[in-house]
């Protein structure tokens, strides 16, 4: 690996950064930090990373992921509410793993989401990136419909999502965003041992 070109391409993009990229990167980076300590900040501070990154797509032609921040500003409406207001008198809502049928539905959500979202890509916009946008933007979107239920599977999503987001900025060349995501997957394999940890004493299958 030649670490030379790595640390000026590094250098070359936080020389290019704008001030509303290196935001969006600290609050994207604040909300994961958030989600591993299952604190209810994770939405509030995601909110604010996923609206500057709207803008950001689509400026660079992203536009599956420009439709992702959008959705997940409207996810994290969602999981504050159910975070904030949990069920059946408990104090908080806790952490569980997705039954057979949850299963199911998370992996039709993928599918589906996948193909509607390359379909329209392909068809309807000058994307050049239409599989693998559509790939990242579908994995992301069932991470956080997982993440808002709290279930310990929206993790795994995550990891898949930043690994394959990593290469895809970097050829965009967006140098600091694939650097978050790289530093993501380390948070979301953390996040996970966490949550796993978590169903031990509070968690159980639903």
């Amino acid at each position: 690996m030649d670490w030379q070109w790595i640390i000026e391409e590094l250098k070359s993009g936080l020389a290019q950064m704008t001030w509303l990229e290196g935001v969006a990167v600290f609050f994207g980076i604040s909300s994961v930090f958030y989600s591993i300590k299952k604190k209810i900040l994770v939405f509030p501070t995601g909110m604010i990373s996923t609206l500057i990154y709207v803008y950001i797509c689509l400026k660079f032609k992203l536009y599956a992921d420009m439709g992702i921040n959008a959705y997940y500003f409207g996810m994290s409406i969602y999981g504050w509410y159910l975070w904030s207001r949990p069920q059946n008198g408990k104090e908080e809502l806790k952490v569980t793993w997705l039954d057979k049928g949850g299963i199911i539905r998370s992996v039709l959500l993928l599918l589906g989401s996948y193909l509607v979202l390359y379909l329209v890509l392909a068809n309807f916009t000058d994307s050049d990136v239409p599989y693998w946008d559509s790939f990242t933007t579908s994995t992301a979107f069932v991470g956080m419909w997982l993440m808002a239920k709290k279930k310990v599977e929206n993790w795994i999503a995550w990891i898949i999502t930043d690994i394959a987001s990593v290469p895809l900025y970097l050829y965009k060349g967006l140098l600091l965003t694939s650097f978050q995501f790289l530093f993501f997957t380390v948070l979301a394999i953390i996040g996970l041992v966490s949550w796993i940890k978590a169903t031990k004493t509070d968690g159980e299958t639903t």
